[in-house]
């Protein structure tokens, strides 16, 4: 860990005397990029020079205890001094934990009816109700992009955006596969079925994020269908983009306006697009993190609504709230608290990890 912070004190060093040096600044871009990388830096490097300051001043009080007349002071002064390393070395570890630059987007919510039929439908539906009166909760905006309904009333698949500060630091968490386990209304015997419903959850990428050559899109249109007033099946409204070099396909039909259905298709586009580039990235990086941000893999259950018992598990940090219908109602904020505090423990480990030789936590001397 100490080796760490002396190396980013040494970069941070290292930038504040090239951005001293006039063919640095001169060089617009350049200043910039050091600018913003000191300023990064920064925070982490302040608080590691008090970290170190506070340990010189604990060696000097510790001398003092040698001394009969000052020893009750010094005691006093060790405790203060004490207080004030545990805090210090407890927010290093935290600065250590590297930044993800998607936490301020907003994203791209996907909900799909997995194994179960209607009831799996309708658990996507609650599911999107779900999400949609959190996002109320927090002052976000939800706008549906495309919704596919089944006959019993629930949800097939439903897209939409959820706009708002740091929408994607909160929900990148609830990505994976959603089981329930409930009576079904139409379940005349009483027995519990058990269905699925799979959540994603993609950072939105703006143009500047993912860059997509216009040959590689074909683009169909077609007359949409469903609710939609007098144009539905009389004009080629709805649009349809396949990626293809990747067969990504996106479909949007909840406009009457063919630009406006367009805009909104290649808005998916670039969010699928830049979730496959980064979940890309993050494997060859470590393939073994037990994150799921990490890996991206949504094939694995992440979490249980047991309606007879009240109770929502999930699997991944093992916590489990016997609150099920006010989580349903938007009450998400313990549930997503547990996955957050679970995956930002995982990369401190990661980020602190030292050799099992290492005193840094009682606090060595540093350079």
């Amino acid at each position: 860990m100490f080796d760490k912070l002396n190396a980013v004190e040494a970069q941070y060093e290292r930038l504040m005397t090239e951005m001293a040096d006039p063919s640095v600044q001169g060089d617009t871009a350049k200043l910039r990029a050091h600018s913003k990388t000191a300023a990064e830096l920064q925070p982490l490097v302040d608080r590691f020079r008090e970290y170190k300051d506070v340990i010189s001043q604990l060696t000097s009080t510790e001398e003092l205890l040698k001394d009969p007349d000052m020893r009750e002071l010094a005691q006093a002064e060790l405790a203060t001094l004490e207080s004030r390393r545990d805090q210090l070395l407890a927010d290093l570890k935290l600065l250590l934990v590297p930044k993800d630059p998607n936490d301020a987007k907003n994203v791209v919510l996907e909900i799909r009816a997995g194994a179960g039929g209607d009831e799996a439908a309708l658990f996507a539906s609650d599911l999107f109700r779900m999400y949609s009166r959190y996002a109320e909760r927090q002052g976000w905006r939800v706008e549906v992009l495309n919704l596919s309904e089944s006959g019993a009333g629930g949800t097939k698949e439903v897209t939409a955006t959820i706009e708002g500060r740091g929408v994607y630091s909160r929900l990148k968490y609830e990505s994976g596969v959603h089981r329930v386990q409930r009576v079904p209304t139409t379940e005349a015997s009483g027995r519990i079925h058990t269905s699925t419903a799979t959540v994603a959850v993609l950072p939105e990428a703006e143009e500047v994020d993912v860059h997509i050559d216009p040959k590689d899109l074909r683009i169909d249109t077609f007359c949409s269908s469903g609710p939609g007033g007098q144009s539905v099946n009389t004009t080629y409204s709805a649009v349809r983009i396949t990626h293809l070099p990747t067969n990504i396909v996106v479909s949007q039909q909840d406009e009457k306006s063919q630009v406006k259905n367009r805009a909104k298709a290649m808005k998916v586009l670039r969010s699928r697009l830049y979730e496959m580039e980064m979940r890309k990235q993050q494997e060859a990086i470590a393939k073994d993190r037990r994150s799921q941000v990490g890996t991206g893999d949504r094939s694995e259950k992440i979490r249980t609504y047991n309606f007879r018992e009240n109770r929502i598990t999930d699997h991944r940090v093992g916590y489990t709230m016997h609150q099920l219908t006010a989580a349903l109602d938007g009450g998400l904020d313990d549930l997503i608290d547990a996955a957050v505090t679970h995956f930002t423990s995982e990369k401190l480990k990661e980020a602190t990890e030292t050799d099992p030789n290492d005193e840094a936590s009682s606090g060595p001397t540093v350079h």
